[in-house]
């Protein structure tokens, strides 16, 4: 059977939520923690997970819902953001690490945000991949409600299968047909509930263009020359002297498998920041 997470590792946090993740449990310095998108897995980071390694200890979670971690909801089925963002804190504190650098992958980048604002001491850096600190705007709130009544009506299948190769440049789209595949397996993992959960919060999460502003820390803003979900113009909306952007060209909304080695240089030359 295919594996559709990269997760060595699980641990039960006081919530009772189990979390699946893969820790390369190098000695390097940072820690670096990599935040998949919406319906993938800790196998969104495997092209790219071992050249980091040699640079940093990386840790790639299942979110809630995704891979092999449980999926309970919370309330009126919605994940939001900060539910997340507090399974992060919870993991960390049990892994015992004091502060990591946060990498998020659209889903993983407004978790990311909410985990900066919330715990910004536990933070030594953080970044969007693929993200936006902005909200959506009406007709995204419509899209997510659409993907909620397609998955309760088809399933978690029929779903990703429409979606993942949007997430692909159109050039991509046909030139890797196994990548695009493997990344509709990995879909297939997601629990409805666990779809569902962050749909609704996607939906629900506030502009938080401010956490990017006010923070100090060092900030990474990637994005996709032809990224067709999140433009790179909503992903740069900030700049300054923490601030380092980085475009990948040839690339979509899955750098990290589009794009595997310019991806990993350009996180590398961020991380090599931090030492």
């Amino acid at each position: 059977m295919t594996q559709l997470t990269i997760a060595n590792h699980t641990i039960t946090l006081p919530s009772g939520i189990s979390l699946a993740y893969y820790d390369s449990q190098t000695d390097e310095k940072p820690v670096v923690v990599l935040l998949h998108g919406y319906c993938g897995s800790s196998a969104y980071w495997e092209r790219v997970a071992e050249p980091l390694a040699r640079q940093a200890r990386i840790i790639a979670l299942d979110l809630r819902g995704h891979g092999r971690s449980s999926a309970e909801t919370g309330p009126e089925e919605t994940n939001s953001m900060e539910l997340y963002a507090d399974d992060l804190a919870a993991m960390l504190e049990q892994l015992k690490i004091n502060k990591a650098c946060v990498l998020g992958h659209s889903l993983g980048g407004y978790i990311t945000l909410a985990f900066a604002e919330r715990f910004e001491e536990k933070l030594s850096a953080f970044g969007l991949v693929h993200s936006t600190p902005l909200p959506d705007g009406d007709a995204a709130k419509e899209n997510r409600d659409n993907a909620v009544a397609a998955i309760k009506k088809d399933g978690v299948s029929a779903f990703v299968e429409g979606l993942v190769p949007k997430l692909y440049s159109p050039d991509n789209k046909s030139a890797m047909p196994d990548q695009v595949e493997r990344s509709i397996a990995i879909g297939r993992g997601t629990s409805a509930a666990g779809a569902i959960g962050a749909a609704k919060g996607m939906k629900d999460r506030p502009d938080r263009t401010e956490v990017l502003k006010r923070t100090t820390l060092p900030v990474l803003l990637l994005a996709g020359e032809q990224d067709q979900i999140i433009p790179a113009e909503r992903t740069f909306v900030v700049d300054g002297a923490n601030v380092t952007r980085e475009k990948l060209a040839d690339a979509g909304h899955m750098g990290m498998v589009e794009r595997p080695e310019a991806f990993a240089e350009a996180v590398l030359r961020f991380i090599n920041k931090l030492n």
